[in-house]
């Protein structure tokens, strides 16, 4: 079945409510193991094969068209609903935490369920349900107040995604032009933006407070499983990416203002890291996906496997439109054994390194985790789940000479390069949020004030002087997850670390790194972030010592395949 002709029916609350009240009588007072893993099974199956790709699919076709009025009150029902959802989750979580046969099912299941979802119970109490609805229509707000972006430029209309690949272009006043109607329309936007900012900080504490929680950044932590290190673990790591890989990103810079023949670096020149222009996909997007059938059939079995069945299905969507959301994710209908990528093709290397390559990391982790029970352990914490991701962008290189053809080495420096700035925009975004979670009393001006501060210590080359929207510290507005997904950024630096690894090893022995990636992957939902690295001999990014092996790596290659 393709995506267009799977069939939506939204159940009711009271439909939801009344079946897991009847699988949770059973599963309560099954007599037997096998009786209470079958009730188990039902309950999950429900769950995921109904609930959950019902939501996903309003979910995808509600981002596919922002402005499909349908889709649109569709999500308006799960953001007002999904809470009432919730409390007989809970109570099964409960029974299965307390059951008599805990022990027969820890061994059936493995310990790290039973963690997680020790875990997941401290993010709900009943009293948090009006609040949960708050912030789910915040999120949403949010999301779609961006995906309206209708922006004139250069005699078109163009959505934000669109500007994105504007911010490349050679001729400085091109960019500073974009980056004027661009950040122009978050200006004329800021008030709204703080305003929903400013109610997400104020009801997250206010959920935290409910639940017990010193504050929303503990909340964070266990909404985002954090199974195998806390605050202080990631402080260590934000601290050793300050001293190893700021050093190697300024140094970096300093070589690409040089380059593109700038005094300083301003927001609109970050992008642009030559002179004649970055790295571009060759081809239509049918040629992309042509290419990347023959890369996916030739990386292994499994991979082949994946890609075809997505596009055979058409389980891509990757064509900027107007009404379409910004920026690419990738989700899973359960019912259906079916990835789903989301994406924004906007010309630049980023369809490739960000998108094409990137969400397929995910989707082929999600497709290898299918028939993996319980359910629950399908859907593994950000941090390993972004390894899956990043590291797949990494493993493609053999191959980027058929997207990119004599632009293919320009290819490997940008990206290598930006990997290891986007590390210092990830690890301000985390220690933002630990700020602003902090202390939800702050105003948008103090906010935007710490994000200043922020970027002078993690991005030092930036010269926001005399740049609007940028200058006055509201660039943190532009990150979604950020409002969405608090705490999650984190997850994109640590894998980040981790991806880097596998590409040192990839460059040594292809075949025996590829063997391990895979057995990473295949692992998930058995075990934490920190037992995996360690179960397949992958070092931990929580060490100091690992992050300046890695940096010193990747400087090497850097330094060793300069391109004038």
């Amino acid at each position: 079945m393709k995506f267009n002709d799977i069939p939506y029916v939204r159940p009711t609350v009271e439909e939801v409510n009344a079946t897991r009240s009847k699988q949770l009588e059973k599963f309560k007072n099954a007599m037997t193991f096998d009786e209470c893993i079958h009730a188990y099974q039902e309950i999950e199956n429900y769950s995921y094969n109904v609930v959950y790709t019902m939501w996903n699919l309003a979910y995808i076709r509600h981002t596919i068209d922002t402005t499909n009025k349908f889709y649109a009150a569709e999500i308006d029902f799960w953001d007002e609903s999904s809470p009432e959802m919730e409390p007989l989750v809970a109570e099964i979580t409960e029974v299965l935490m307390h059951s008599t046969f805990r022990a027969g099912l820890e061994k059936e299941f493995g310990s790290l369920v039973f963690l997680n979802e020790t875990i997941r119970l401290k993010t709900f109490c009943d009293e948090i349900a009006p609040d949960l609805k708050v912030e789910n229509r915040l999120t949403s707000e949010y999301m779609n107040l961006i995906a309206s972006a209708q922006i004139e430029f250069n005699g078109k209309t163009y959505n934000l995604e669109e500007l994105e690949a504007y911010y490349r272009d050679p001729n400085r006043e091109i960019r500073l032009a974009v980056n004027n109607a661009y950040r122009g329309w978050m200006c004329e936007k800021t008030l709204e933006i703080e305003s929903i900012f400013d109610q997400l900080a104020k009801v997250r504490a206010n959920i935290a407070k409910k639940l017990g929680h010193k504050n929303f950044v503990e909340t964070g932590y266990y909404r985002n499983v954090r199974n195998s290190y806390d605050q202080k673990m990631v402080k260590q790591f934000r601290n050793g990416i300050v001293e190893h890989i700021v050093p190697i990103v300024t140094q970096l810079k300093e070589e690409q203002k040089n380059r593109i023949g700038v005094a300083t670096i301003k927001p609109y020149d970050d992008e642009l890291m030559f002179i004649d222009g970055n790295a571009k996909p060759t081809g239509t997007p049918e040629d992309i996906f042509s290419h990347a059938r023959k890369m996916y059939q030739e990386m292994s079995s499994s991979t082949a496997e994946v890609w075809n069945f997505m596009q055979d299905h058409d389980l891509l969507d990757v064509i900027t439109r107007p009404g379409k959301r910004t920026g690419g994710y990738q989700t899973y209908l359960s019912a259906y054994d079916a990835p789903f990528i989301f994406a924004n093709f906007n010309g630049t290397s980023e369809d490739i390194g960000g998108m094409l390559t990137h969400e397929f990391g995910h989707a082929w982790a999600s497709y290898l985790a299918k028939d993996i029970f319980p359910k629950s352990l399908q859907y593994v914490p950000g941090d390993i789940a972004e390894i899956h991701a990043i590291a797949m962008e990494f493993f493609t290189w053999p191959w980027m000479e058929g997207f990119f053809g004599e632009d293919c080495e320009k290819y490997y420096y940008i990206h290598l390069a930006n990997h290891l700035a986007w590390l210092l925009y990830e690890v301000a975004l985390d220690e933002f949020q630990h700020h602003v979670y902090e202390k939800p009393e702050m105003t948008s001006s103090q906010r935007n004030q710490l994000w200043l501060e922020l970027e002078g210590k993690y991005r030092p080359w930036l010269d926001n002087s005399d740049v609007p929207f940028d200058g006055e510290g509201r660039r943190w507005q532009l990150q979604s997850q950020t409002f969405t997904l608090p705490f999650y950024y984190i997850n994109y630096a640590l894998a980040g670390v981790v991806s880097l690894s596998f590409w040192a090893k990839s460059r040594q022995n292809f075949t025996a790194a590829w063997e391990k990636y895979d057995r990473f992957t295949r692992l998930a939902g058995t075990k934490t972030f920190v037992e995996l690295l360690e179960e397949v001999g992958m070092p931990s990014p929580f060490v100091a010592d690992n992050l300046k092996l890695i940096a010193d790596e990747a400087w090497k290659f850097l330094d060793e395949n300069k391109i004038k």
